[in-house]
């Protein structure tokens, strides 16, 4: 959910040749993207920082390269890549600043990062302080979306990995999504947290509807194609889960929840009978630091199916240890 200025405005300010912070001060903004188009040895080549306003940092940059074959589709594609590496840029920089505050001092908007910092832990104690972190900021803002669906989200793990009881946390869940979707039904937040929610409860027709949805609103939503991937995995195409998993992981490369982006075109392979190529995608999900136990346990499975026993049993050995009950 970002503020962003009206063209009009942006241009007046580039015509006068002043640095990104101080338009950035000007417009009243915390972030500014900016970049020059060239042509290069007969390609196409965008570069683009994002400044942070407040301390004139970089805070990240990127050099897209095209052949100029057709030049609108050209920038259509750079430009939707911009969109989605900003996101996730300017959200990893809020959870980390959230994280360095005082808690009794956050307002609803760092409240709610600080809530994602701890959500992506994948751990029981963590999804504990991520809930309470988005209870405050709902607290202090009614109105926030993507508030609710983060606390669908922690009682979906809930609900997900047997931290509680299921039947309970996936009422939560499903009442949080639909909270999220009162307050801003065009939010693709909301409808990401009610597909996920409605998979929960078993109906995945309706899941896969509010996921499309989701990404209808945003199409360079990473977790909403994730999502699609995941319940295609399951139980639908799984086709379709190996192309909407490799286009989260185009859009969002570094993303928290990169493992199960991995891990659900794992399971996709399986479902196809190609077993060596599971086995290959579940160690990449397996390798990635906050993979939780199901993790874990697609690796253990996917590479008994490939043969691969010795390494199953050491991922089995992992998971009894993760999860000794």
């Amino acid at each position: 959910d970002f503020f962003v200025i009206a063209r009009g405005s942006v241009f007046a300010l580039s015509e006068k040749n002043i640095a990104p912070e101080d338009a950035g001060r000007r417009l009243n903004v915390d972030y500014v993207t900016t970049g020059t188009v060239r042509s290069q040895a007969g390609r196409v080549v965008v570069s683009v920082e994002l400044v942070e306003v407040r301390t004139a940092r970089i805070v990240w940059a990127e050099t897209f390269e095209r052949r100029p074959d057709d030049i609108f589709a050209i920038l259509d594609d750079i430009g939707n890549s911009i969109v989605s590496s900003i996101s996730a840029e300017i959200e990893m920089v809020e959870r980390n600043r959230a994280m360095l505050k005082a808690p009794n001092s956050l307002n609803a908007w760092e409240a709610y990062h600080r809530g994602l910092w701890h959500m992506y832990r994948f751990t029981r104690t963590e999804n504990e302080q991520a809930r309470h972190f988005f209870d405050m900021a709902l607290r202090l803002d009614p109105t926030f979306a993507r508030a609710y669906a983060g606390l669908s989200f922690t009682h979906w793990q809930n609900a997900f990995q047997r931290w509680g009881d299921r039947d309970r946390e996936s009422a939560l869940a499903f009442e949080a999504a639909g909270q999220s979707l009162l307050v801003d039904d065009h939010n693709p937040a909301a409808h990401w947290a009610m597909g996920r929610a409605l998979w929960l409860r078993g109906e995945q027709d309706g899941s896969l509807v509010e996921l499309e949805r989701a990404v209808d609103l945003s199409p360079n939503f990473a977790l909403g194609h994730y999502a699609l991937s995941f319940v295609h995995s399951q139980s639908g195409d799984p086709n379709a889960a190996i192309g909407s998993s490799d286009h989260s992981r185009h859009l969002s490369p570094f993303d928290p929840l990169l493992f199960g982006m991995l891990g659900a075109r794992a399971m996709a392979h399986v479902r196809l009978g190609q077993f060596d190529e599971a086995a290959e995608w579940a160690l990449k999900a397996a390798a990635r630091p906050n993979a939780h136990a199901i993790i874990l346990a697609i690796a253990a499975h996917c590479l008994a199916l490939a043969g691969r026993i010795d390494e199953a049993r050491n991922f089995s050995a992992a998971l009894r240890k993760t999860l000794p009950n």
